[in-house]
């Protein structure tokens, strides 16, 4: 009896040590294979913020520089206005901060800085269903606007009852609207008001005779199936904003500290370069002088 149970305790113990050379083994075999990306703390994050008319360009500018340096990432926090971003700088929450506006009285603490980066045309456009209106004046925007004008009939297009997409009041695309176009004049009651240019692009893209403004840029990038508008017979065209024919150009900027970290400077050198303007040029933004 006593040899039997020697016998079974020796094949356990046998059998535990080839399992657990198995083990080693097969940890070895995949550790020799892996190749490991950087860790937590070799990574270096640069998180920005803005408003959705600066989001777009600096996303575009983020892909690049985080091809060129994979030890560098970069995150964006929810959209807010370019006022909110600026407020979340001056408080360390991000390292830099999109802006459709240059830093004025109240908001420079001294301790931060504005560049302007690119500009972008605000084009006027229509859903693919519209047909036969390619121009309107600024007395016919300003009655789809008011609510005067309500079918596109009216404007020498098919029947359809216009759709008046819209942004809030103290967005940039609604103040370069009001400061070429609308004046003072109240706007529709009717008009659906988006607080993202993403969801204003997004539902006019999927709603018959809607009309709204947004940025050239981004529909020419992800070619938009939209009809561009020329308005008082200028088409909107990164040529015509050179020369001062197109109206309604929208800045687009950043902000950052003064003394930023190496890592936030080297990313805003890269946005400056000659590299950073080629890939503004290639999507469609007219860098900044």
């Amino acid at each position: 009896m006593n040899k039997i149970t020697n016998f079974i305790v020796i094949v356990s113990v046998l059998f535990g040590l080839s399992s657990c050379n198995t083990v080693v083994s097969l940890n070895s075999k995949d550790t020799s294979k892996f190749n490991p990306r950087p860790d937590s703390q070799s990574q270096k994050i640069i998180k920005i913020g803005g408003s959705s008319s600066t989001k777009f360009v600096l996303e575009l500018l983020a892909k690049a520089y985080q091809a060129k340096d994979q030890t560098i990432k970069i995150e964006f926090i929810s959209n807010s206005q370019s006022e909110g971003a600026i407020a979340s700088l001056k408080n360390d929450i991000i390292d830099i901060a999109g802006s459709s506006h240059k830093l004025n009285p109240k908001e420079d603490n001294g301790q931060i800085q504005y560049r302007e980066i690119a500009q972008d045309l605000l084009v006027v456009a229509t859903h693919s269903s519209v047909k036969g209106v390619s121009n309107l004046s600024t007395q016919q925007l300003k009655a789809i606007y008011r609510g005067e004008i309500t079918n596109w009939q009216k404007l020498g297009g098919s029947n359809g009852k216009i759709i008046l997409l819209d942004r809030p009041e103290d967005e940039s695309a609604k103040k370069l609207l009001r400061k070429y176009y609308l004046g003072e004049e109240k706007t529709t009651s009717k008009a659906v008001i988006l607080n993202k240019e993403g969801e204003l692009i997004a539902t006019l893209q999927s709603t018959p005779n809607s009309i709204g403004a947004f940025s050239l840029a981004y529909s020419l990038v992800n070619k938009l199936p939209v009809n561009y508008l020329s308005l008082n017979g200028v088409a909107p065209k990164a040529e015509k904003l050179t020369t001062s024919q197109y109206k309604m150009v929208r800045h687009i900027g950043i902000v950052w500290d003064k003394t930023p970290s190496k890592y936030t400077q080297d990313f805003i050198d890269f946005i400056f370069s000659q590299e950073g303007n080629k890939i503004l040029e290639k999507n469609g933004f007219v860098p900044a002088k």
